[in-house]
């Protein structure tokens, strides 16, 4: 599949309403709670100078500066979602502190040496060039600054009920076994600080992305909401396949952290 209508094509369904009404506000397993465990691991303070790679609608940024006074930068591939982010930061007084732009996390428009720390969440592995990505992360931090991971891993090299484009759109696509994301860091110039099983709160998401889908299948019916084009009985045969998955040990989710040296 082509790489940029890969990116493309995610970045459109998570600045969808059906991805919030599956997702909520934050789009990653762990919800605020594990970003907020994210940014205590990378120590954040209110000195710190943050990125937020794949930023969504912001709502790890908002949180990561509310909780930790820290600046932060978001970028992300979607037009949509830079612009509800940066009408949001305005909205909660935020501006001070938090803003978007738009950009590619394996061209990030910013200087060399630039940021304290850089997050990432379930997002790295939909990455087609992941050592470009990792290449461009250390770039833009500066010289003992601090990359926070969180992010879908799988076991097995296919998962065959986890394939094709849903795949992709899912964080699945391309998900590898965290000792190949480790090895990517430390091509990059990393040093690995910490690696976390996460898959717990992965878990808790296929669950919860079930019983949405069911919810949403029946306001659908009832003409409730307007859905169109959204075939439901792939989407939950999808999301049965990735239950069993995680279940299994085939697909999981992890926290890493590692310092640019």
């Amino acid at each position: 599949m082509e790489e940029q209508s890969v990116k493309q094509c995610c970045a459109a369904f998570y600045g969808s309403d059906f991805a919030r009404l599956l997702l909520g506000d934050s789009f990653h397993p762990g919800g605020t709670e594990l970003t907020h465990h994210l940014g205590a691991l990378l120590r954040l303070t209110g000195a710190s100078n943050v990125l937020d790679v794949a930023s969504g609608r912001g709502t790890s940024a908002f949180h990561l500066a509310e909780s930790f006074g820290c600046h932060v930068t978001g970028v992300d591939l979607s037009e949509e979602n830079v612009r509800f982010a940066t009408d949001e930061a305005q909205r909660r007084g935020l501006t001070q502190l938090v803003s978007f732009e738009l950009g590619d996390a394996e061209r990030l428009p910013f200087a060399d040496n630039t940021f304290g720390a850089i997050v990432c969440e379930c997002a790295f592995c939909t990455f087609p060039s992941k050592q470009i990505a990792a290449s461009e992360f250390h770039r833009v931090l500066k010289p003992g600054g601090l990359l926070g991971l969180s992010d879908l891993i799988r076991t097995e090299e296919s998962i065959p009920d986890l394939e094709g484009l849903l795949a992709w759109i899912a964080c699945i696509g391309d998900a590898l076994p965290v000792e190949h994301y480790s090895e990517i860091l430390r091509a990059a110039g990393f040093q690995l600080e910490t690696v976390e099983d996460q898959g717990h709160a992965l878990t808790e998401m296929v669950r919860q992305i079930q019983g949405k889908l069911l919810g949403a299948e029946i306001m659908a019916a009832l003409k409730k909401i307007d859905i169109r084009g959204v075939d439901f009985a792939l989407a939950k045969q999808f999301a049965r396949a990735a239950l069993d998955a995680t279940q299994r040990g085939k697909l999981g989710y992890a926290v890493v952290t590692a310092q640019k040296t």
